[in-house]
């Protein structure tokens, strides 16, 4: 995970775009439940969240094969992990809920643009490969 510390300043960059996504989401009325406002506790989760976020998806830009051009393998990657384990968990945890899938996807799209969004920043930034 030395990755992580070799790029920070892209991840902490990549985190802070992850945060104004969720911020406008929430201000414009999104999310299924919860109050108004931004309470410290959700503030410090959200952080936390966005980071290692950010962190799994520049691992994953690191170790992408280079067969693409580098923008397909940014946001490919970025939406290929938002398939394979943001949607499905998300939709599951909203309907077992209650909440309706109409809200489910709703979160959903919240998360895949703040993931496009991150890999976008990592991509813009640039990633360095850990020292070997």
């Amino acid at each position: 995970m030395i990755y992580i510390l070799v790029n920070l300043r892209a991840i902490a960059l990549a985190t802070a775009g992850g945060l104004v996504v969720g911020a406008l989401y929430k201000l414009i009325g999104g999310g299924a439940t919860g109050a108004p406002g931004f309470p410290l506790p959700s503030i410090v989760t959200a952080v936390v969240a966005e980071f290692w976020l950010a962190s799994i998806l520049a691992g994953a830009l690191i170790l992408a094969p280079p067969r693409a051009g580098p923008w397909t393998m940014a946001l490919g990657s970025a939406v290929v992990i938002w398939i394979g384990f943001v949607l499905p968990s998300l939709l599951v945890t909203a309907l077992s809920r209650g909440l309706g899938f109409g809200a489910g996807l709703a979160d959903c799209a919240q998360w895949l643009v703040a993931m496009v969004v991150e890999a976008v920043v990592l991509h813009v930034v640039g990633l360095s490969k850990p020292p070997e």
